[in-house]
């Protein structure tokens, strides 16, 4: 049952990156395309329109780093992260098992304090009503939350890998995940 849960938090969190990053790709098709009919009507009458998605650059970058930090326990748990194994693989078994769960632990640890920290960021910028320069004052909480979000996500997935490594169950990201390596393995 908790396997399930955590296992859909994970997915719903990469399908929430993949909505952000789907949505920058809208707005910057929408901004070209009014771009494109400023450009015709500076052709053609002389001056532009001036079409424009106001704080379109803040947008943007809220919704970059929305996609980037919500995607970051899908991709740990799909084995997409860059990892260099070159001296790791070459260790005794014993000593692999051993510094596999001491990596797990100091990454739990790090992430774990940057999602503390940033969730104070948070809590700092919402209760001081900080907000975008852009030329939509956005409460800068929002999209601040969506990186403690992210992290806090990353933080269970690293725990949950430790604890499956620590009780001897195999770790997310050493597990084929294709569908291709599941038929392969049959």
């Amino acid at each position: 049952m908790l396997r399930k849960i955590l296992n859909n938090l994970y997915k719903v969190s990469g399908y929430l990156s993949a909505f952000f990053l789907m949505t920058i790709c809208l707005l910057v098709i929408v901004q070209v395309g009014f771009n494109s009919i400023d450009r015709i009507s500076t052709l053609i009458t002389g001056s532009a329109i001036g079409l424009t998605i106001p704080s379109y650059a803040d947008f943007t970058g809220f919704f970059l780093a929305a996609s980037s930090f919500l995607a970051l326990a899908y991709t740990m748990r799909a084995g997409s992260h860059i990892r260099v194994t070159l001296i790791f693989s070459n260790l005794p078994f014993a000593l692999q098992k051993f510094m596999e769960g001491a990596c797990l632990l100091l990454a739990s640890v790090i992430t774990v304090y940057f999602a503390y920290y940033t969730g104070y960021l948070v809590y700092e910028s919402f209760t001081y009503n900080d907000l975008s320069s852009g030329m939509i004052a956005i409460p800068i909480w929002i999209p601040q939350s969506t990186m403690f979000l992210g992290l806090a996500i990353l933080a269970i997935s690293l725990i949950d890998d430790l604890f499956c490594h620590l009780f001897g169950k195999s770790i997310s990201y050493n597990q084929p995940h294709s569908r291709m390596a599941e038929k392969i393995n049959e």
